[in-house]
């Protein structure tokens, strides 16, 4: 089995040439020029024009009971996904941008008292990431944690910052129906859940 656990190149193998930023609001969007070097070769590219997206580091959590046999999910509108064909109201987990320097760990804390009301425990780190790392600089945290979750759910999130968010509870049982259904439009939830998948045949197996 060949596994690669180191990178060819690293950033010192890349010549920025210039950048200047078009755009600056709650996302910034950066012209950079650059040039890497090749696979396999001293050469390096011609220049290379791109446009950078920056966004804050985020975090997330999957939050689920075995007890209960039962988790939680939100469901809010997503303007990225306003013209997707099933609905712009995204089924996801509880995420949340870090705060100044602010770790994941407890941006996920305070996004779940925000979200769901539920104080976590037992939290479990599985990946960071960069979901769409050929435009977006964005690091995602996607963690799972048990917690005692309501009997049902509600609208929450915070109405200043325009929030307006749907809880759901859902059954353990339905896991597997919602990972076929077309509802799941992201890759935090689907990660999230595919976990979860994993954990419940594990818990069946003991």
């Amino acid at each position: 089995m060949n596994i690669i656990q180191q990178a060819t190149y690293s950033h010192k193998n890349v010549e920025i040439q210039s950048r200047e930023y078009a755009y600056k609001g709650f996302i910034q969007v950066e012209k950079v020029s650059l040039r890497h070097r090749l696979f396999n070769q001293n050469e390096y590219t011609a220049v290379i024009h791109r446009e950078l997206i920056h966004r804050h580091e985020a975090a997330g959590v999957l939050i689920y009971n075995d007890q209960q046999q039962k988790f939680a999910l939100i469901e809010q509108f997503r303007i990225g996904a306003v013209s997707d064909p099933v609905s712009p109201w995204q089924l996801e987990i509880i995420a949340g941008v870090l705060d100044g320097d602010e770790s994941p760990e407890n941006c996920i804390r305070r996004e779940s008292i925000e979200e769901s009301g539920c104080e976590l425990n037992q939290i479990e780190l599985l990946f960071s990431f960069y979901p769409s790392a050929g435009a977006c600089d964005e690091i995602f945290h996607l963690y799972v944690a048990q917690a005692e979750l309501p009997e049902e759910g509600g609208i929450l999130g915070m109405p200043d910052e325009g929030e307006n968010i749907k809880l759901h509870i859902i059954e353990y049982s339905a896991l597997k129906f919602l990972l076929q259904s077309t509802r799941l439009r992201n890759a935090p939830v689907i990660m999230a859940l595919q976990w979860l998948q994993q954990h419940c045949s594990k818990l069946e197996n003991v």
